[in-house]
């Protein structure tokens, strides 16, 4: 969160401000209740005291590129964006009350197969961003936010550019030093896809480093350090005993020094993730990828297994025979990553059997072996007998087949399992006690009836604007829950005796759900200006509203 103090909350027609969410270098982001549909949400507002145009470009530019592509279910959903009454752009998003990544990974011990899981469903996310023109730059743990279905959510393009722009990349406004690729320090500095690419990496290993990649314990971690060690150190294997080595591979690849040495997209990047997944046998994780296009990329047979996993929308499908498809005349597929990083259990390493050509054909790669006597030629069929001192000719007695073994085997299969039945049967009914009688209850016996929810205590009213004329002021409602409260009690607020004329617009109870406070529009012109205060539990049984009233003008 900012150091600076978060500006003033607008007010907006269709919503009603809660409370501070966050706030960043030129906003602030605030949580509201919208009230048709009812829901939550966050909106992002942009500070009234920033006037340079560009900052204003980059933030209507978020708004579009959220509001295309939205849709997908790993990116934040856009509402709404529009521009206040004191001319502050704003944008209505979809509310993620959980703790986001940024928070979580200093904190927890986050698990192998949920950083697996969070990294193949934002490959498909970045990917989508990808394919509709987007870089978005500034990919870290602290935009990713979490739903309340427990799902990852990529958010802020505030300084997305479109792919075309890379080369042209200006001084970055927000850039994340910790996250990003060495091409981002360059003069001039550039960016492509396999910079996001590296970026997600780099947000996967601080999941389960519990610290950003090149940031080093007990040393200086300085912006000049952390540019110094992104762009010259080589990356440190996850120090992890549930880390397999092929995570670790495919990261060193994926924050490679160059851009060439990287994966080329981020769905390659998101495939690999999943073959990690496979070899654990983890649950394979779906990714999504949203495509307007009509032509598919082609990928190797070894694939096959993950196009389950992945859905490209409007995208062909790819045929696996046209490209790295295995079989008689086929070439073995090679691995363009080697040079990054060394393959795990290369072919050629020691201790492999090496077959008769010499040049690298194992041994059990040879498709027959023909079997001679000693002295025999090679290249000549032998005529010799198999059975020394046995000449071969008309005269030869022919040898006696072997008896065969499986009359045997099965004879033994059938007496292992007469024995085990006879033994389970006779621990059964010699040494195992008879089970007790199973205890039955009583039916139609009558129930207590549920007690109503103690009553709110210490009702506060916070004046935050008086109202004039017939203008209503705001009014801020506190509360202490009754003691004993359950977590799904909640309560209900409304005005006392609202007038006839009054009650569509500032009658009825209005509801609190998982907090003790809310903000009302003050009724003008009462003689007694009242609020109550109710306590209600999941089965509809309510408290006695407990009143207070605001002191008279």
């Amino acid at each position: 969160m900012s150091s600076r103090p978060p500006s003033r909350p607008p007010q907006l027609p269709g919503y009603e401000y809660e409370q501070l969410l966050g706030s960043g270098g030129f906003a602030d982001v605030f949580l509201y209740r919208q009230f048709r549909p009812q829901r939550r949400v966050a909106i992002k507002v942009l500070l009234s005291n920033v006037l340079d145009e560009s900052v204003r470009r980059l933030f209507d530019a978020e708004a579009n590129v959220m509001a295309q592509m939205s849709t997908h279910p790993s990116i934040v959903t856009i509402h709404q964006a529009e521009v206040s009454d004191d001319h502050r752009p704003y944008i209505v998003m979809e509310y993620c009350p959980r703790p986001n990544y940024g928070l979580r990974f200093r904190k927890e011990r986050i698990t192998v197969a949920e950083a697996l899981r969070v990294g193949v469903q934002i490959a498909g996310a970045v990917e989508t961003a990808h394919r509709a023109g987007i870089l978005h730059r500034d990919i870290k743990p602290a935009n990713i936010l979490v739903t309340d279905y427990s799902r990852p959510a990529l958010t802020d393009f505030g300084i997305s550019i479109a792919t075309g722009q890379g080369d042209d990349v200006e001084e970055s406004q927000g850039m994340s030093i910790p996250w990003s690729p060495p091409e981002f320090f360059a003069d001039p500095p550039r960016a492509d896809v396999r910079s996001d690419v590296f970026s997600l990496a780099a947000t996967i290993y601080s999941l389960l480093a519990g610290q950003t990649p090149f940031e080093r314990r007990g040393q200086r971690n300085t912006a000049s350090d952390l540019i110094h060690r992104i762009s010259s150190e080589p990356l440190q294997p996850l120090d992890r005993p549930d880390v397999p080595a092929e995570l670790n591979r495919l990261l060193s690849i994926a924050m490679a020094k160059e851009q060439i040495g990287r994966y080329d997209t981020a769905l390659a990047f998101g495939r690999s993730l999943q073959q990690v997944e496979l070899s654990l046998s983890l649950p394979v994780t779906q990714m999504d990828v949203l495509d307007d296009r009509v032509s598919g990329v082609a990928h190797s047979a070894e694939d096959d297994e993950l196009d389950m996993h992945t859905r490209i929308r409007k995208v062909a499908t790819v045929d696996p025979d046209s490209a790295g498809a295995t079989g008689p005349g086929t070439r073995r597929r090679v691995d363009p990553y080697a040079g990054v990083a060394p393959a795990l259990g290369s072919p050629s390493g020691p201790g492999r059997p090496v077959g008769p050509g010499g040049s690298g054909e194992t041994a059990d790669s040879v498709e027959s072996t023909l079997l001679r006597p000693a002295g025999g030629a090679l290249g000549a069929p032998s005529t010799a007998s198999p059975h020394p001192g046995v000449a071969g000719g008309e005269g030869q007695s022919e040898a006696k087949p072997p008896t065969p073994a499986w009359p045997f085997v099965i004879l033994a299969a059938v007496f292992v399992v007469v024995l085990g039945v006879g033994a389970s049967l006779g621990v059964r009914h010699l040494l195992v006690p008879e089970p007790d009688p199973i205890e039955t209850s009583q039916i139609n016996v009558p129930t207590q009836k549920p007690k109503a929810p103690g009553e709110a205590t210490s009702i506060d009213l916070q004046i935050i604007t008086r109202g004039e004329g017939t203008e209503p002021g705001m009014v801020r409602v506190t509360w202490e829950p009754p003691e004993g409260a359950a977590q799904d009690d909640y309560f209900q607020v409304r005005w006392k005796d609202v007038p006839e004329g009054y009650e569509a617009k500032y009658g009825g109870w209005r509801e609190a759900y998982g907090r003790n406070s809310i903000t009302l529009k003050i009724p003008p012109k009462l003689p007694e200006q009242c609020i109550e205060v109710r306590t209600v539990n999941p089965n509809g049984l309510a408290s006695a509203p407990v009143k207070k009233c605001l002191p008279a003008e």
